[in-house]
Order: C-alpha cells, then sequence, then structure tokens
C-alpha cells in the first residue's frame, strides 16, 4: 500500500512516482497503475514531432535530389529526410518534454554525415531541418549548425530496454517507398518499464478514404493521416493538416472469405509466396494489397483491411522500432498482434524482436484460424522463409 499512497501525494515528480511503483508494488498492480498514468503530454509532444518530421519529409519527396540519396555502408538507400526527420523528431520531443529525463532508441546515426564526403548532404540536411522548423513557427530558435544537427541525430543512440522510458522511432519506414514516391511512414512510439504505452504514425502519402486491393498510389488526391494511440484510450486518427482526431476500429469480420491481406511491398522484406498459401487455405478472395510501411498498420487500424502477413527471410532479426508505434496503433482500435506461435510482441529485450518466425495482425475472433493456417504452411513449405 505505500506505492498506493505514495501516487496520491502532491509534490511529488512523475519519475519518483515510476520509481516506487517498479520497486515496491507486485507485478500485476504495477501494471495497473502503470496504464493509469497519464501520457496526454507525451503524446500531444509525439504528435507535433512526428507531424513537423512528416513536413519536412514531404518537402524533400517532392524535389528529390540525387545529392539527398547517401548510402550507408551497409547499401540501404538512406536519405536527407531519414536523417532530417530523425533531428527534429529529437529536438522536438526534448524541447516539448524539458524536465523529463530523453532516451531515444532510433534507427540512425551521424556516422556517414560525418564523412568529407558528405558535406553537401549535411548543408542540405542542416538547411532544410531549420527551414522546416521557422516556416513551423512554433519554436523561436537560433538557425542550428550542422554540429547541432548531428548532435541531434546522435540522440537516438539508447539501446532500451525493460526499465525506464524510451522513445522509440524509425523516422523513415518505408525508404524505398518513399524513394519510389510512394508509401512510408514517421513512427514514433513512448516504452515505459518495457511496455509501449503511446504511438504516433504519420503517413504522408496515405490516402483519407480506405485504400483496398485495387489501390493505386498516384491515383489518390487526399492523402496525408496521422495515427495516434495511447493505452486504454483508443486509436484516433487524422488528416496531417490538422482536422479534428476520429475514433477508428479494425475490421470485425469473422469470415476469413470475406478478408483481405496486406503484406510488405518488398518481396525481400516478406515470403509473398507463403503468404500466398496462407491465404488459400483461409479461402480469402480478393489479391493481396502490397504497400511499404507502417502505413499497413494504420490502414488496418482504420478497418481497410483484416489481416497483415509479415514473414522475414531466416536470419533477419526485427527491430523494435519497425513495430512498436503500429503494434499500439492496431491493439488500441480492438486488433491482436502476434508471433506466429502466438505470442505478444516484447518491446522491452533491447533494439531487437525475440519472436517466433514472423508477425501476424488481425482482430481476435480471427488470430485462432490464422494461427492455425500460418502453423500449417509453415510446416508445409519450410523453405519459404
Amino acid at each position: 500500500m505505500v506505492g498506493m499512497l505514495t501516487l496520491n501525494l502532491p509534490g511529488w515528480s512523475v519519475k519518483a512516482k515510476r520509481i516506487i511503483i517498479s520497486k515496491r508494488l507486485n507485478p500485476q498492480l504495477k501494471t495497473s497503475l502503470m496504464a493509469s498514468m497519464s501520457y496526454d503530454k507525451e503524446l500531444a509532444a509525439a504528435k507535433k514531432a512526428a507531424s513537423l518530421a512528416a513536413r519536412l519529409c514531404q518537402k524533400v519527396q517532392k524535389v528529390l535530389l540525387q545529392s539527398d540519396v547517401q548510402s550507408k555502408l551497409d547499401k540501404s538507400p538512406v536519405t536527407v529526410a531519414d536523417y532530417g526527420s530523425q533531428a527534429l523528431v529529437s529536438l522536438v520531443l526534448k524541447r516539448e518534454l524539458s524536465s523529463e529525463p530523453f532516451s531515444l532508441v532510433a534507427e540512425e546515426d551521424s556516422g556517414d554525415l560525418r564523412q568529407g564526403n558528405a558535406k553537401g548532404t549535411l548543408d542540405r540536411l542542416t538547411e532544410l531541418v531549420n527551414d522546416t522548423i521557422a516556416n513551423d513557427g512554433t519554436y523561436n530558435l537560433s538557425p542550428l549548425s550542422p554540429e547541432d544537427v548531428l548532435t541531434a541525430i546522435d540522440s537516438g543512440k539508447s539501446e532500451g530496454g525493460p526499465c525506464g522510458r524510451h522513445w522509440v522511432l524509425d523516422p523513415i519506414d518505408g525508404t524505398k517507398g518513399f524513394l519510389r514516391g510512394d508509401q512510408y511512414a514517421i513512427a514514433l512510439a513512448l516504452l515505459d518499464e518495457g511496455k509501449v504505452v503511446l504511438g504516433v504514425l504519420a503517413c504522408p502519402n496515405l490516402p483519407l478514404t480506405p485504400i483496398g486491393s485495387h489501390y493505386q498510389p498516384t491515383s489518390e488526391k487526399q492523402v496525408g493521416c496521422l495515427f495516434s494511440a495511447k493505452h486504454g484510450d483508443g486509436t484516433f486518427m487524422q488528416s496531417l493538416d490538422g482536422s479534428s482526431p476520429t475514433k477508428v476500429h479494425v475490421n470485425a469480420t469473422e469470415n476469413p472469405e470475406e478478408a483481405s491481406i496486406f503484406e510488405s511491398y518488398e518481396k525481400a522484406h516478406s515470403s509473398h509466396d507463403l503468404s500466398s498459401t496462407i491465404a488459400e487455405k483461409l479461402g480469402v478472395k480478393v489479391p493481396p494489397v502490397r504497400i511499404d510501411s507502417q502505413a499497413k498498420y494504420g490502414a488496418l487500424s482504420r478497418g481497410d483491411g483484416t489481416i497483415y502477413l509479415r514473414f522475414p527471410h531466416k536470419g533477419y532479426r526485427e527491430k523494435i522500432w519497425d513495430h512498436a508505434a503500429g503494434c499500439i496503433v492496431v491493439t488500441e482500435a480492438g486488433g491482436v498482434v502476434t508471433d506466429v506461435a502466438g505470442n505478444p510482441l516484447d518491446f522491452s529485450k533491447g533494439k531487437y524482436l525475440d519472436l517466433d518466425t514472423g508477425i501476424l495482425v488481425t482482430n481476435d475472433k480471427l488470430m485462432p484460424l490464422l494461427l492455425k493456417a500460418v502453423r500449417e504452411s509453415v510446416e508445409e513449405k519450410p523453405s519459404s522463409l
């Protein structure tokens, strides 16, 4: 009861309350009390950060220059927008939540930008970050130097883990989609004691209206969605230009024949053959919807599709920033996210997810049927992974 009484005392900081909860209470009561804490300020900061990052990304995508593409050492394409998005999110979160300890687990670091041949990219990046902040008008800041921007990017070097609070960011999830002019997302989540407590997905190219199996990225005119979710409060969608949030829910169909499946656009990211076998077992009649990034989670949260399948190839380790925000956006909308064994995703282990084979997303009624179809398909086609 000491922890309960302490929580109600005025003058105690949020950090002190969390310490009491962590050290004094049994796990069940600890989970209940953590869930009751308000994250309104954090959610507002996350929405602001992701929206501002989205503006920078939209500007870069409109005028994609060859110099905006910087090759990382692992040869995957990284753009000025990746770095700029991470810098902006870091800067906004630190400014909006200045009284809180700051820990950010993020995808990028400044190593390649510090190389001599990247000076042009760094100058372009610094200009974009400063222009985005100035055009927004919220913050009265002196122009940032290139070193300020590099430092902001490197704020994302936290390892995460089960203790304390950690922001988790993918500055551009779906970089290849971004470079094609297609779907991508700025994905930001907050972990508290190893649990995802809020998440935001800014999806600049996702249509405001539902998408289906005949979706064509160039045919939509009204695009730009912001999804936000907080533990226990549900999931909301609004336009990136600032419309009022609307509560959304996953598709509740119980008949797998009426379901539609979302999967990764890139074959290298997920086994399309295995997904096809699963769809056949379920009796799914419509072709899959293939789009990049965690925009799939956002689309599923509002009922555009029914199932999301992800089966990375053997040896690939999922990173927490690829799923943390999307996971809570779907679960707060009434969905279920598990690995192939039916286990919920565990974001408390650091930068990587330790899971069985792949990730499954659907509603609670369809999940038992989906798990059965997946297990049978994996047994029949183990070579597809």
